[in-house]
């Protein structure tokens, strides 16, 4: 509890006329050091100088005035609380007892936060809203590029988030911020309050009548304070209709009883303009001079929504673009291998990269083009490709020589990727030398940050060497997927320019050689295509 600025003098403000238990002025006297001679004579001789005697005397007149109070709340005599304000209480729990369960976390609640917020959204800003939903979004990219479609959403958001001036944003956090306010207030612990005067009382029956008793002051000091705490920043203009009308959207019912929240609003605020439970906190306390600050709720809403919202619509916006980019590679990997399972790699795998998982490291990341590349090398380009190459190098008539070699030089350093991704593979075998001290560093990093570093330097050079081999590979395919393309090109044409005896080709082969070259240009297309999108 800390000084309140002006808080009561604001209350107090109305004429005394319409006060009849307008509080004490408790003012603290003057230090004795900022006095004159014979003020401090005067101070010394009717012991004004005692800071004792200062406090004794504003006890005695806070005493009287309570004794002549009204709203009999308190004994001075024997510092007793009296039934009178459990009975203010009680009324309190009747009303806002009920709707403790149903708002119960209320204060966190994301939905509540949002009810607000959209309730002061203009129909402009309503209807772009929808826009950012994922159903939505998920509509719109079946007949647009997710690329078009995000520069779409960028714009139409730029329009949503200019629609919140500071104003609004101003607006939005102040009834929130009351809402907070009233929650706080429904949530005060009136039971245990209650209890303290009748512990008969049954807990969630608001139709039992209480016999309350009076009780020591010094019992309910600190929840008198919290209630005070929590109670009395809602004496202001509100909207109470607004405030209900949001929880009744909240929670689908009403909340409160609207007639009971207004007849406990004009109790509070006799309350608080009396000045009543100030002085009796003061008077049980032995503190004249105590001054509570109630609890001003500060929330900023607006912000954070706009945030969450923007976010929400890029990662739906990257889900759809990686569900499309998935679709694509299945499609592919069926176009060249007729299946989605490619599994060719024996240690640079996923079961491999289990142990660097635990370590929260990458592990293996090129796993998946790799064992593509040694099923397309191995099983197709050794065989099929190699074929026809073949057939085009032996049989052909070239006219340029310069042509043939490309050819033949190009496959052949596929040939010897080939070779070079098995002993790449080979390297990495339970046994050999790579994969033992992989082992050995990786036990040694959990206690020691050398080995970590050395371990991840270690995982960069076999990372580095499987992404040499994959992009040779994808550059080698290109210039021969080119090479066979003039081939099919030629073939078509008459009379052909690159090779000139395609009729006598044709008999040593077992296909139409037209046929075999398309075939393999399309796969070589295709795979170099899948490729790409492990090249980022």
């Amino acid at each position: 509890m800390t000084e309140r600025a002006d808080f009561l003098s604001i209350n107090h403000m109305a004429d005394s006329e319409n006060l009849p238990d307008q509080e004490p002025v408790v003012k603290e006297e003057p230090k004795t050091e900022n006095l004159n001679f014979f003020q401090k004579v005067i101070a010394f001789i009717t012991g004004q100088a005692d800071p004792n005697f200062r406090k004794q005397r504003a006890l005695k007149e806070i005493g009287k005035w309570l004794k002549k109070n009204r709203q009999k709340f308190y004994n001075p005599k024997n510092r007793n609380v009296l039934p009178g304000l459990a009975k203010f209480f009680y009324e309190f729990y009747k009303v806002l007892g009920p709707a403790q369960a149903m708002v119960n976390h209320a204060e966190s609640s994301a939905a509540l936060k949002t009810i607000v917020i959209e309730s002061f959204l203009t129909k402009d800003q309503a209807e772009v809203k929808n826009n950012f939903t994922e159903d939505a979004i998920r509509e719109r990219v079946k007949i647009t590029e997710i690329n078009q479609l995000t520069e779409e959403l960028k714009e139409e958001m730029i329009r949503f988030f200019t629609g919140f001036d500071s104003e609004k944003a101003k607006s939005i956090n102040g009834n929130y911020n009351f809402l907070q306010q009233f929650l706080n207030l429904v949530h005060f612990d009136y039971y245990f309050f209650l209890r303290k005067f009748d512990s008969a009382l049954p807990e969630g029956n608001f139709f039992y009548k209480p016999n309350f008793e009076a009780i020591g002051g010094e019992y309910i000091t600190d929840e008198l304070k919290d209630f005070i705490d929590v109670a009395f920043m809602l004496d202001r203009p509100i909207n109470w209709d607004y405030i209900q009308d949001t929880l009744k959207e909240y929670r689908g019912v009403e909340v409160v009883s609207r007639t009971g929240l207004k007849k406990i609003l004009k109790q509070l605020h006799d309350v608080q303009k009396s000045g009543v439970f100030e002085q009796i906190i003061r008077h049980i306390d032995n503190d004249p001079f105590f001054k509570i600050s109630p609890h001003i709720e500060r929330n900023k809403i607006v912000e954070p929504y706009l945030s969450k919202m923007k976010t929400q619509t890029e990662l739906t916006l990257q889900k759809l673009s990686h569900e499309k980019r998935s679709k694509n590679i299945d499609e592919l990997c069926v176009r060249v291998f007729g299946t989605t399972s490619i599994s060719r790699m024996k240690n640079y795998s996923e079961n491999t990269n289990t142990m660097f998982k635990k370590k929260i490291l990458a592990g293996f990341i090129y796993v998946t083009p790799m064992n593509y590349l040694r099923a397309f090398l191995i099983d197709y380009c050794k065989k099929d490709v190699r074929e026809v190459v073949d057939l085009l190098l032996v049989r052909g008539k070239w006219t340029s020589n310069l042509l043939s070699q490309q050819l033949s030089d190009t496959f052949h350093q596929l040939v010897q990727l080939s070779d070079d991704l098995i002993e790449f593979d080979n390297s990495l075998a339970e046994e050999s030398s790579i994969r033992q001290k992989l082992k050995q560093v990786a036990l040694r990093a959990d206690k020691d940050k050398k080995f970590d570093r050395t371990l991840r330097q270690m995982l960069k050079e076999i990372n580095d060497d499987a992404k040499r081999i994959v992009f040779e590979t994808a550059q080698h395919l290109i210039t021969l997927g080119k090479s066979l393309k003039q081939m099919l090109d030629d073939c078509r044409t008459e009379p052909p320019e690159i090779i000139i005896n395609w009729k006598e080709i044709e008999t040593h082969s077992d296909n139409t050689i037209q046929n075999q070259l398309a075939e393999i240009y399309k796969k070589i297309y295709f795979f170099v295509k899948l490729l790409q999108y492990y090249s980022k």
